[in-house]
């Protein structure tokens, strides 16, 4: 038999936090996404190009890919469609597996990163890292990790 338990309300200032914490992300998201407008690519496109920029040879296993950037692997996959589309990546067949496939990022596609990095990078310090002083950034650093480190363990219990 299952005992009721009651909920835990949020306090004012837990409310006050988790709103403000929700309006942050939703506002700096927005504005981070306005900023790659005018080179043609979304924050969804940038993280791919990250994520394929820091890998070895340029390349990621889509499945890989997908979990990397937390998305379904039909959503990555009309994704990378559209990028390639735009020339900035290339899908190749995995030797290994036959099923697989790679997700490769092309010259376009580094020139693409070595174009907007900065601008994107700019665009995190005007609206984020230069709002906060070095110790703030430190707190928050240390406040979320608990967080990150508990979600980053349930993602394949979901």
């Amino acid at each position: 038999m299952e005992t009721e338990t009651a909920t835990r309300w949020l306090t004012d200032d837990e409310q006050c936090t988790w709103r403000t914490h929700l309006e942050v992300n939703k506002l700096l998201m927005h504005q981070l996404e306005k900023d790659l407008q005018p080179f043609g690519l979304t924050n969804n496109d940038y993280e791919i190009l990250v994520n394929l920029s820091e890998s070895p040879d340029r390349r990621m296993r889509m499945s890989d890919l997908a979990a990397a950037t937390l998305q379904s692997k039909s959503r990555l996959s009309h994704q990378v469609t559209r990028m390639e589309s735009a020339g900035l990546v290339r899908r190749e067949n995995c030797e290994s597996d036959r099923r697989g496939l790679y997700a490769v990022l092309t010259d376009e596609g580094v020139a693409t990163m070595q174009k907007v990095a900065p601008h994107h990078v700019a665009s995190v310090r005007k609206h984020f890292i230069d709002l906060l002083s070095p110790e703030a950034l430190a707190e928050l650093r240390e406040s979320l990790t608990p967080v990150a480190e508990h979600l980053r363990g349930r993602r394949g219990k979901l």
